[in-house]
């Protein structure tokens, strides 16, 4: 996830890795259809998230973040001038699929078999989500931003 240091960050006392060393994510592909379907279908905000100190073996997991934007979990560390240079880093599962697919309502599955009973309609309902699930496609790069910046990382789809 990082790129790797030959100056030893963190063993001299100098402050770990920042998110302006982030060179790559990874996802899985769950942890992005999950955060779609709740985006989608909800008011909620839920992000993809990855906390420091960021190293080689993270992925970023499912977050909601709360109605102010903020964290849900509160923080709650120590804030320093170097704890600050790392915040998490959150990404919008938006921006990690090239297209995002309409999502299959209940009326719309309903509608397609108007004469079927209420459990044929529902096992039809879940079969369309399972597809819509399945079609959403992670990209090979994401746009994330560090001061003030944009810059591309690349996307690690996992599972």
């Amino acid at each position: 996830m990082t790129e790797e240091s030959t100056s030893g960050a963190g063993e001299s006392g100098n402050p770990e890795p920042g998110l302006d060393r982030v060179r790559s994510i990874a996802v899985h592909r769950d942890d992005v259809a999950n955060a779609l379907e709740a985006s989608l279908r909800s008011d909620r905000e839920v992000v993809l998230r990855a906390t420091p100190p960021f190293s080689g073996r993270m992925r970023a997991r499912l977050h909601a973040l709360d109605v102010g934007g903020g964290d849900s979990d509160g923080g709650g560390g120590e804030s320093d001038d170097a704890a600050d240079a790392s915040e998490p880093l959150h990404v919008d599962p938006r921006a990690l699929v090239a297209e995002v697919p309409s999502y299959p309502e209940v009326d719309d599955t309903a509608a397609e078999y108007p004469d079927a009973d209420l459990e044929s309609r529902r096992k039809r309902h879940a079969t369309a989500v399972e597809a819509w699930r399945e079609t959403e496609r992670v990209g090979s790069t994401v746009e994330i931003e560090f001061d003030g910046e944009s810059r591309a990382v690349d996307v690690t789809a996992l599972g």
